[in-house]
């Protein structure tokens, strides 16, 4: 049960934020525009009513403003914005203020799908696991970069074991193998270089990342 007649709808930019509070009691609308600061939106909306409650859109913006707006005592949740279906000519008409003010009726009438947030640990973990992601991702386009440099001047790495088995790539082997090419062109040797600093680092990065990964689920399991 609400128990506030009040809800304060903010459209959440990098460096603005626009807030409109609606009375459903009165049907008064109040607005007013911020950069992004989480104590003036608090000072604002306890003016307003200090038992108002607010909503934003989930996205880029992340978590950061609702769980700022809480510690300063604001009621605030953060809204699916996948569950929410603006009528068309809303979204012909489409600004700041009306988006605002369509959260705010949303609020009110309970059509509003909260998102969980995680707290800062678990935010921390998501971090993390979407920096080892990119990380992956990094470290395979340098492998490739490096791989089809050597490819397009005719080198392929075809050393093989004693027993005839081909040595895999990204070896002890595969990498002498690769510092000993020289081109005829010294442009092709500073692009090769840059090229294996390149998936070099990329390799620290991932183990570094790694690493971090480890300690981190480490202590998640053990605070279970």
């Amino acid at each position: 049960m609400l128990n506030t007649t009040t809800f304060v709808g903010l459209d959440v930019h990098a460096r603005s934020i626009k807030a409109v509070a609606l009375d459903a009691m009165t049907g008064e609308i109040k607005s007013a525009t911020f950069g992004y600061d989480a104590e003036a939106v608090a000072s604002w909306v306890s003016a307003v009513d200090p038992s108002a409650k607010c909503v934003y859109e989930s996205g880029v913006t992340g978590f950061d403003l609702q769980k700022k707006l809480t510690a300063l005592g604001v009621d605030c949740v953060v809204g699916a914005v996948s569950k929410m279906i603006k009528p068309s000519a809303d979204r012909r008409r489409k600004n700041d203020r009306n988006d605002a003010e369509f959260l705010a009726r949303m609020l009110s009438v309970g059509n509003i799908v909260e998102v969980w947030v995680p707290d800062d640990g678990c935010e921390a973990a998501r971090d993390l696991s979407r920096a080892l992601d990119d990380a992956r991702d990094d470290l395979k386009r340098c492998k490739q970069r490096l791989s089809k440099l050597l490819l397009r001047h005719g080198y392929a790495f075809s050393e093989t074991t004693p027993s005839g088995r081909r040595r895999g790539n990204w070896t002890a082997a595969h990498w002498a193998w690769i510092k000993s090419i020289e081109f005829a062109e010294k442009a092709d040797d500073d692009v090769l270089a840059y090229y294996i600093d390149a998936t070099r680092q990329a390799m620290e990065d991932k183990a570094r990342l790694d690493v971090s990964a480890t300690v981190k689920t480490t202590i998640l399991t053990n605070a279970q």
